[in-house]
């Protein structure tokens, strides 16, 4: 009887396997392909990082996040208004923000999430956004520092930085700054740097920190990324005993607009013969903003400070940006450059 069934059970196997054979070859590929699609969304899904799982709800805390309409920052602003924030979307393109905005608010079904114009390539744009928001809130609970640029052209900011130092570094010191006293009254509050870990290969170029004698797209980026993380550290010195909070964060490899200026991304080549394989390795911009969603939410961090997460971990940095002299020399620059006055300088 076994003898039977393995037979009756090999003749089925048979039959199948003949059935396939007899297939269209166009079947076959498709079928294959789709296949292979759904193995690369499983990878995809899989390294994408821990998500903060978490029902912690922020419901009426206030918020501010840099580069709100597209990307990281767009995902970090949706998935704060679920969670009850009123969000601030501070962009340099407004047209841009409000369709993002629209599109989170019938998303989420949150009406207090608002377009706010803030160029950080411009300083006295930045000081009007400070300015505007100022009259129309009294407290502040969470900065998120998310906007960027990386590896652009040789060009400069509307003040004279070289770009990727000016929008990355100096526009959100100069933000921060500003924005500390309503921080300092709302506490508990949290500020959160989007830094990368091309951190750590970044170098704080003494002799030529604007690029003004020689530029190097990926040397500057770097550079600026280092400046987050030491910005956050000498800040949350600076802050300590105020219920402010400052930790940096790093979302990953992230297919957003950011990677625009890249010969990658602009090559035909890659885009048919190298990209398709790369992109289930690579987040997408829901999974890029995991960290700083658990930043920005989990209770149990409402009292740490100074500190770098990757992938909702702690990590530690890179040996550079533990250099205390260092930090204090860049905050010193950066002071003098964004032209801040005392009563808006956080004071050791």
């Amino acid at each position: 009887m076994v003898r039977e069934n393995t037979c009756e059970n090999n003749i089925k196997t048979n039959n199948i396997m003949v059935s396939l054979l007899k297939l269209p070859k166009p079947m076959i590929y498709a079928t294959g392909a789709v296949a292979a699609f759904g193995f690369a969304v499983l990878i995809k899904e899989n390294i994408g990082g821990q998500k903060y799982r978490s029902d912690v709800m922020i419901k009426d805390k206030v918020v501010i996040i840099t580069g709100a309409n597209t990307g990281i920052g767009k995902e970090t602003a949706n998935e704060l208004a679920q969670r009850g924030a009123k969000v601030y979307m501070a962009c340099r393109n407004i047209e841009k923000c409000e369709e993002a905005r629209q599109e989170i608010v019938l998303n989420c079904k949150n009406k207090y999430v608002y377009c706010r114009k803030c160029d950080l390539a411009s300083m006295e744009s930045i000081r009007g956004f400070v300015k505007q928001f100022k009259k129309e809130e009294k407290r502040l609970d969470i900065l998120i520092n998310n906007a960027g640029v990386m590896r652009t052209p040789n060009s400069r900011t509307k003040d004279g930085f070289e770009m990727q130092l000016g929008v990355n570094h100096l526009g959100h010191f100069l933000l921060t700054n500003l924005l500390i006293d309503l921080l300092k009254e709302s506490a508990p509050s949290r500020i959160i740097n989007v830094s990368s870990v091309a951190h750590k290969r970044g170098k704080i170029n003494k002799d030529d920190l604007n690029s003004d004698v020689s530029y190097d797209g990926a040397a500057a980026y770097a550079q600026s990324k280092l400046a987050n993380v030491l910005f956050t550290k000498e800040l949350a010195d600076r802050l300590k005993g105020t219920g402010v909070t400052v930790n940096a964060v790093h979302p990953g490899i992230v297919d957003t607009e950011i990677i625009r200026h890249m010969s990658f991304y602009n090559s035909w080549i890659a885009k048919i013969f190298i990209r398709p394989f790369v992109w289930p390795f690579v987040k997408n911009p829901r999974q890029g903003s995991f960290t700083t969603i658990y930043v920005a939410c989990k209770p149990e961090l409402a009292n740490v400070t100074g500190k770098y997460f990757s992938n909702c971990e702690e990590e530690d940095v890179a040996d550079k940006a533990k250099d205390v002299q260092l930090r204090a020399w860049l905050w010193a620059v950066s002071e003098k450059w964004t032209r801040l006055n005392e009563k808006q300088l956080v004071t050791s």
